[in-house]
């Protein structure tokens, strides 16, 4: 069984920082809030809504903070994903919360709090790795997400301009499958390449977002040039901003805006970068950058696709 959910963190007026624990009205214990994939989820975007469900909070998610695995009761095996969240004061302030047959109670406790009663070792460990990124001073981040587009008709059957070749109907599932994961980021800006197949792509994210499509055509395949700088200097303007931005675009493109984010926040290549600059059709990769020293490294890397 797949499960998701995040450790849910604010600062306090002295500075420290303080999770969020809810108390399970028929468990009656102590955890954090978290709740199994519904059929076509990714994990990301279970774990924004098991967080609005369980707690009333609207959130967007950080850093990954790793998996738990356990098995439950009943024999079966359950992994549970966690990201950091923090929750802003208007979040708190909007919360709908009110306790129910699911959860009893939530409560904002310090770290060491939180190590003596929660109920079980593997959400104190959840709880330590982030405290270990807040002591650090690395757990504020924005994203850079790269997602690469659909699977588009076959440019051997498309006779105009490779442009304008569209998404196949799998394309255009893969592309709605992404959109919500993608969201659960809280992305503050949305760029894409001028090709017909990336702007199809992203739009299901533009609809779930609310936000517009900057067509970009530095990250088109017909502007592909071998030196990158011009991706790389978009990706600078990006990182400057702090802000989360999602880059819709090609297989030959990614590479070039990984390996621009890894220069830029100077990060060693690994595995993780290699695997984000190898994207399948439709899926995307997560580039965590954090707020106060984006030169000192990335924060984490992660890639999510679609269940379709």
């Amino acid at each position: 069984m797949l499960a998701a959910g995040a450790v849910c963190w604010r600062v306090s007026k002295k500075g420290k920082p303080k999770i969020l624990l809810v108390h399970r009205t028929q468990h009656k214990d102590v955890s954090l809030p978290k709740g199994k994939v519904d059929p076509g989820e990714t994990l990301p975007e279970t774990a924004v809504r098991e967080i609005a469900e369980e707690t009333g909070l609207i959130i967007g998610l950080g850093a990954p903070l790793g998996v738990v695995e356990y098995r439950l009761p009943g024999g079966r095996d359950k992994q549970v994903y966690y990201w950091a969240g923090e929750v802003s004061a208007e979040s708190r302030a909007n919360s709908t919360f009110v306790a129910n047959d699911e959860i009893e109670e939530l409560h904002w406790v310090g770290i060491t709090k939180a190590r003596k009663v929660l109920s079980y070792p593997h959400d104190v460990d959840i709880v330590e790795r982030f405290a270990e990124l807040f002591a650090q001073g690395r757990a504020r981040t924005f994203a850079i997400v790269a997602l690469r587009h659909g699977k588009a008709v076959p440019a051997e059957d498309w006779d105009g301009p490779d442009a304008t070749r569209p998404l196949m109907q799998r394309g255009v599932n893969q592309s709605m499958s992404v959109a919500h994961g993608i969201a659960a980021f809280r992305p503050r800006a949305l760029i894409s390449s001028t090709a017909e197949r990336c702007l199809r792509t992203i739009a299901p994210t533009a609809r779930v977002t609310g936000l517009p499509v900057d067509e970009e055509h530095v990250i088109s395949q017909d502007e592909y040039r071998s030196g990158g700088k011009a991706v790389r200097a978009l990706v600078a303007e990006r990182i400057d901003a702090a802000e989360s931005t999602v880059l819709c675009s090609h297989g030959p493109v990614l590479p070039q805006i990984i390996a621009a984010v890894a220069e830029l926040t100077g990060t060693a290549g690994s595995s993780k970068l290699q695997r984000a600059a190898a994207l399948g059709t439709g899926e995307y990769a997560v580039l965590h950058v954090p707020i106060e020293h984006p030169e000192s490294g990335l924060v984490a890397v992660e890639v999510h696709g679609p269940t379709v």
